[in-house]
């Protein structure tokens, strides 16, 4: 068997028969890697008990820190599998923007005081994310659209899925025909949905037919990331933290200081090309920057 010696050496300590291994190195060699991924994986089929120890748990020990098995519930195997296949089959790319929020934080301020005042909810920064993406998607219809293999489906409606981090796993309800509602029928839906997928009480049709997806990691503190695309959707939208920065002043005169949020577009090659996508997230930022704009 042709081995590296210290793959040798690991493969009798584990227990695990190194003819058994499928080598990776050159010439079909087995190297430590090889044995480490045997040992991570399962002894393959007909391997021998450590000559010392008498099972496989020595060489466990020996090779890998104190750990746990932990059991997959079903909302992650399906996530598990949709996403490997997104990744695999799904032609990505990405576009990120800088987005002004300090108008669209004075207008929240402005709208949540009057809405306590009523005994309304509050409205968050994600509504208006929501809100900004469905006006964008009927701007833009190219990017509410899914690839069918062999023709383009464009829809006539903006269902907005929202991305929900459950104790169950990540889920994704949808905001259906969001371009129709107003903020504050997006927040009370959005608060809804979200209240179900933590309770574990969502339906399968409170999870089909999205458009578009929107997965927010701001409250958490992230500046950027970018998202797998949701088949059969064709983009999602990765939204982080607002921050502030200094700024150069829109009439050069001077700098300034200001709140940016930055937004990344996941886009399947297939259907979006990249100035699609740079049409869709200018006018996102267009309403994010002009909040008014969104109740017009």
């Amino acid at each position: 068997m042709f081995a590296s010696p210290k793959a040798r050496a690991m493969a009798e300590a584990a227990g695990v028969a190194i003819e058994r291994i499928a080598g990776t190195g050159p010439n079909g060699r087995v190297v430590m890697a090889d044995v480490q991924t045997a040992i991570r994986d399962g002894v393959p089929s007909g391997t021998v008990a450590s000559a010392t120890s008498g099972d496989t748990s020595a060489g466990f020990a020996k090779f890998f820190p104190p750990f746990e098995d932990v059991s997959v519930s079903t909302i992650k195997k399906v996530t598990a599998q949709r996403l490997t296949e997104s990744k695999r089959t799904v032609p990505h790319f990405y576009l990120s923007v800088d987005v002004r929020m300090d108008r669209l934080m004075d207008m929240r301020s402005s709208l949540n005081g009057a809405l306590q005042s009523d005994g309304g909810s509050k409205i968050s920064v994600n509504d208006f994310v929501v809100k900004a993406s469905a006006l964008s998607l009927k701007k833009v219809p190219d990017v509410n659209a899914s690839w069918m293999g062999d023709k383009i489906r464009r829809y006539s409606k903006a269902d907005i899925s929202v991305a929900v981090q459950t104790d169950l796993g990540l889920m994704v309800p949808v905001v259906r025909g969001a371009c129709g509602l107003g903020l504050s029928g997006i927040s009370g839906e959005v608060r809804h949905l979200a209240g179900k997928a933590k309770d574990g009480k969502l339906s399968a049709t409170d999870m089909i037919g999205g458009t578009f997806t929107i997965s927010n990691l701001g409250m958490f503190g992230i500046k950027q990331f970018a998202a797998i695309v949701n088949p059969p959707q064709a983009a999602i939208l990765a939204v982080g933290a607002a921050r502030k920065e200094v700024v150069k002043k829109a009439d050069g005169s001077g700098y300034e200081e200001a709140l940016m949020m930055s937004a990344t577009l996941s886009c399947d090659h297939r259907v979006v090309d990249g100035a699609v996508g740079a049409q869709w997230l200018g006018a996102f930022k267009s309403y994010m920057e002009d909040p008014v704009t969104m109740l017009l």
